[in-house]
């Protein structure tokens, strides 16, 4: 059982705390890989928006030299 969750939404719903806030705590509590990974998760993020300038997998086998 999510006992936490469900006590942190409950003060939400009482009005001790802002929805707002509780996004706040929880973006600055994450990583920016955490984010990313709940944003791809909810399709929140386009193509474009992924792209980090950093080769994936395929492109990193695509250059791999086994004789080096």
């Amino acid at each position: 059982m999510r006992t936490q969750t469900t006590k942190l939404l409950d003060m939400m719903d009482e009005g001790l705390i802002s929805a707002q806030a509780i996004a706040e705590m929880a973006l600055a509590y994450m990583s920016e890989d955490d984010v990313a990974d709940m944003m791809r998760a909810n399709d929140l993020l386009e193509e474009d928006d992924e792209a980090d300038g950093q080769p994936d997998e395929a492109q990193e086998w695509e250059s791999f030299d086994a004789d080096c």
